[in-house]
């Protein structure tokens, strides 16, 4: 493996388990076993090592939210694409941690999601529309781009959501599971609008993601401190 993806590779653990901001080029370097300068003839600071990460993060996501060619949409289709995009949650959740943080400190970066998001929303419509058209849902136009701006907000800020309501003490630790459980909720955000010849197997695949996160989050009340 080359230096440069062996940097890439050793920063994403890095800053996964230890959160971007805790580590610095110096300790990605003492990692590797590289000197510092070493590091340097290939990324000038961290925020290009960030900006090559998601580069990576970026282009996995596009890969996933593709049309079937030739066929109409199936419910497995729609289980495919949630799992995909929590395994990538996952992969490279330092990016999600504190998303906004990164995209402050960096323009470039700023600008590039930007362009990602309208990509990434475009495509859900077309998922749900597609799920449409398939007879699984019934949605009309303005219902279809609703629902797929909000499991945009759901995907995208499940991490702080999980941070700041579940994982603030040390009862708890960030698993894949719990990430998983975000699902549940995309499951829940569609099923007003499944049709009913669907509902059934729907609530079957949902129940594998869960148990409901107001469940999860009721298992600390008799220990944690009311939030309000």
């Amino acid at each position: 493996m080359r230096t440069r993806d062996k940097i890439i590779m050793t920063s994403l653990e890095l800053f996964n388990e230890q959160g971007e901001r805790n580590v610095t080029t110096n300790h990605i370097a003492s990692h590797m076993g590289i000197s510092p300068g070493n590091l340097y003839y290939h990324f000038k600071n961290k925020s290009e090592i960030i900006f090559d990460i998601y580069l990576q993060y970026e282009g996995l996501v596009d890969n996933y939210l593709r049309l079937p060619q030739g066929r109409a949409l199936e419910i497995n289709d729609k289980v495919n694409y949630l799992t995909a995009v929590f395994e990538g949650l996952w992969a490279f959740r330092f990016l999600h941690r504190d998303l906004q943080h990164l995209l402050q400190s960096d323009e470039r970066l700023h600008r590039r999601y930007n362009a990602f998001f309208q990509r990434c929303l475009s495509r859900t419509q077309d998922i749900y529309f597609g799920l449409n058209q398939a007879g699984i849902i019934r949605a009309s136009e303005d219902e279809i781009k609703a629902l797929a701006l909000n499991t945009w907000i759901v995907v995208t800020s499940w991490f702080s959501f999980l941070h700041t309501n579940l994982l603030v003490d040390d009862t708890r630790k960030e698993s894949k599971e719990l990430l998983k459980s975000g699902i549940y909720q995309i499951f829940s955000l569609e099923r007003p609008y499944l049709t009913e010849p669907y509902q059934e197997e729907v609530a079957r695949l949902a129940a594998q993601f869960g148990p409901p996160i107001g469940q999860i989050m009721s298992l600390g009340e008799a220990s944690s401190p009311a939030l309000f």
